[in-house]
């Protein structure tokens, strides 16, 4: 077995052993979930027996995780540069990114919509986090004043919109998946088209 290949199989364990402590799981709860035995999960962990495809999605599926996400490797792309969107003129950092969850944290320079029809409504929930300046959220007709470190948290189903206010601002976004969908195809719809 290759190096990287005996670095991943450790990683793998490791992570198994991880999530099953984070649950609070003793080895016979996990092994009760993944329907293996109590002996067979211990060896898995402790690298005694052998990682089959079949037994890591088992096993995916009982620590409420995706295959993908257990045995990825560690990216190179520890340092993340920000991406300008100059069509919404926001910079923005794409931090984690998952099957359920997508973390984002965003500066802005503009004040929200006062227009509610220029306000976003899509399925889905969405948190945030104002880190620096002060951030303006817009629900329905509520405005909302967010200071450094307030966080807030709404269904996306309500028409909505984040700003900032006397500056700039910077934001911790955290969306579930159909609000990260919601907020993809309304930047699809207003991104400029191309001329024929």
């Amino acid at each position: 077995m290759k190096q990287e290949d005996e670095d991943l199989d450790s990683l793998v364990r490791k992570r198994i052993r991880a999530l099953r402590v984070a649950q609070g799981w003793s080895l016979e709860e996990l092994a009760a979930r993944a329907r293996l035995s109590q002996s067979s999960l211990s060896r898995i962990e402790n690298g005694r027996r052998r990682l089959a495809l079949d037994q890591l999605v088992t096993l995916a599926r009982a620590l409420d995780t995706s295959l993908d996400q257990l045995v990825e490797t560690a990216s190179d792309d520890v340092v993340i540069s920000p991406m300008i969107d100059s069509v919404h003129g926001v910079m923005r950092w794409p931090i984690k990114s998952d099957p359920g969850m997508t973390v984002m944290r965003r500066r802005m320079t503009e004040p929200p919509p006062d227009n509610p029809a220029r306000m976003r409504a899509h399925p889905g929930r969405e948190w945030l986090v104002v880190l620096s300046g002060t951030a303006i959220l817009m629900l329905g007709h509520r405005r909302l004043r967010l200071e450094a470190n307030q966080a807030a948290e709404f269904p996306t189903m309500m028409p909505h919109a984040i700003g900032a206010e006397g500056g700039p601002c910077e934001i911790l976004g955290i969306f579930d998946r159909d609000a990260r969908r919601g907020h993809q195809r309304d930047d699809d719809r207003e991104a400029p088209q191309a001329a024929p």
